[in-house]
């Protein structure tokens, strides 16, 4: 884990409001795993006071980059770097997502910005492996496609893609996979997560969650970022903390 002075090397809008930002970072891009994440500082002065978790979007060579919405100040002024700034990044944090073991097919769920982890994983899935990718968003108008593969679409409103949420889909799609030894990756919103985490139970499936809440210290001492299990709880569905 480092503390680095990490250089903006470019910022852009993949929608309206949700961004992606690259970081020239050489010390953390060298020792980084799929499903970890970065706490930045997104200013100079105190305020805000806390840093921001955000995860790896993706990897190259010694640039970080990072996707995400704009909700707060501190996102705000996130989107608001240029290039050649500099900001405080300290990572990696997390446990990451674990690509050991035996399965013929990954299943990628993501809800919104839970996307944001995926491109990086997909990156590092081993080729042998089929990859699919589930995602849900509101509408046409917050699908978020980037550094995604075999992609099948949800919106709540049915304006593309499936109407309903992402669990319906993978639910509608599941007798797809019945020959395949199937792990999930999934990242999203807390309801959309204990959904998943009973289906995966339910079909006895391989499921590793990552979830998406505020965290102050990036460690995990100060408890400002426990999330509740499910009711039933089991080997199958792995919560990480992100």
């Amino acid at each position: 884990m480092y503390i680095e002075k990490a250089r903006v090397e470019s910022i852009k809008n993949l929608l309206p409001n949700t961004y992606l930002l690259i970081v020239h970072s050489p010390l953390i891009a060298s020792g980084i795993k799929p499903g970890q994440f970065c706490n930045i500082k997104v200013s100079e002065s105190d305020f805000p006071l806390l840093r921001r978790p955000f995860s790896i979007c993706k990897v190259d060579r010694e640039n970080l980059y990072f996707m995400f919405d704009v909700h707060g100040e501190g996102t705000k002024l996130l989107a608001r770097k240029q290039k050649d700034d500099i900001i405080d990044v300290l990572g990696p944090l997390g446990n990451g997502f674990d690509l050991s073991g035996y399965y013929s097919a990954a299943l990628i769920v993501a809800g919104g910005i839970g996307i944001a982890p995926f491109p990086f994983l997909i990156q590092q899935i081993p080729p042998d492996k089929k990859v699919i990718c589930f995602f849900g968003g509101r509408s046409r108008q917050n699908i978020i496609e980037y550094g995604m593969k075999n992609l099948l679409i949800s919106t709540d409103d049915g304006s593309a893609g499936f109407k309903g949420n992402v669990v319906q889909l993978i639910e509608s799609e599941f007798e797809k996979f019945k020959n395949e030894t199937v792990r999930i990756f999934s990242c999203g919103p807390n309801p959309m997560l204990k959904a998943l985490q009973k289906f995966s139970i339910k079909n006895n499936i391989d499921c590793q969650i990552s979830t998406e809440c505020v965290m102050a210290c990036g460690f995990g001492i100060c408890q400002g970022c426990p999330i509740e299990n499910a009711e039933v709880k089991t080997d199958r569905c792995l919560m990480l903390k992100r």
